[in-house]
């Protein structure tokens, strides 16, 4: 049986955890090649040994996204390890939250940074790499499609009391999709966006086990208010959060061929959630 993603070249941020790990899987076990990014090398490391272990091709590309250099040194691994570029996911992302009056200027440009500034130069840096293998094929007569997904949330739909930075970025994310999907549609590039809902990950276990996370040199509190989870999972039509591989599904049906004539779209990824 062929595989819908063989041979395809994907780079996929944050994906040493979380998400981005199942969207690696996902997309691996369909025969795509991945670039796995993870801010330390230990996690992004181990999706790399895993999709190889299980037959599959993976390189890691560690750092953060939010550094200046990050999104040429990303697009160059594709490039150099597998003389390819067809899947772009922009995943990687965290919160830090608090209500507007406190939110410092550091919180919000931290959350532009993450979700916004690094997807604009990671998609800058590989817009002259699709252009000429768009270029090469069309010299061909070959058609070959290519994916960007970016991810957004209900939060940057609908907001979110005490997520002003967070809201803000993930609804800029939207603009982005619908701009690049005019921008790169004579190159075969469809570009969507996937806005998840309550996900269960390590960033939004309960604010009980005080959990932080170390990002960029800061530790960040990570969790949710118990209280608040139970209420969230109340208002989900399926009763629940949704896993991090029910997350990767949303992404992957934005990868493969039957999805080929569907760009600048937003879909929601929420078990039914249609507002916050």
């Amino acid at each position: 049986m062929t595989l819908k993603l063989e041979g395809k070249v994907a780079l996929i941020t944050g994906s040493g955890r979380g998400i981005g790990r199942s969207i690696a899987l996902k997309l691996a076990s369909e025969g795509a090649r991945i670039v796995v990014n993870d801010l330390d090398a230990a996690p992004a490391q181990e999706v790399v040994d895993e999709i190889r272990k299980a037959g599959g091709h993976a390189v890691a590309c560690v750092g953060s996204v939010s550094a200046p250099d990050f999104a040429e040194r990303f697009v160059g691994t594709a490039v150099s390890e597998f003389k390819g570029l067809d899947i772009i996911v922009n995943n990687a992302g965290y919160t830090w939250d608090n209500v507007v009056q406190k939110m410092t200027d550091e919180q919000w440009y931290a959350m532009i940074d993450v979700h916004l500034t690094a997807p604009f130069r990671i998609l800058r840096a590989a817009q002259p790499v699709i252009r000429a293998l768009s270029k090469q094929e069309k010299e061909a007569g070959q058609t070959v499609m290519r994916k960007v997904v970016n991810i957004s949330s209900v939060a940057g739909l609908f907001g979110n009391a005490g997520q002003t930075n967070y809201s803000t970025a993930k609804a800029g994310i939207t603009g982005m999709t619908m701009t690049l999907a005019k921008e790169w549609g004579r190159m075969n590039v469809t570009v969507n966006c996937v806005a998840y809902g309550f996900i269960k990950t390590r960033l939004t276990v309960s604010a009980e086990s005080d959990s932080t996370a170390n990002i960029d040199g800061r530790d960040i509190k990570v969790g949710v208010n118990p209280d608040l989870m139970a209420a969230m999972e109340r208002m989900i039509p399926l009763g629940r959060g949704g896993s991090p591989d029910e997350a990767a599904g949303a992404v992957y049906l934005l990868c493969i061929p039957e999805s080929d004539y569907i760009s600048g779209q937003t879909l929601m990824c929420s078990g039914g959630l249609t507002g916050i």
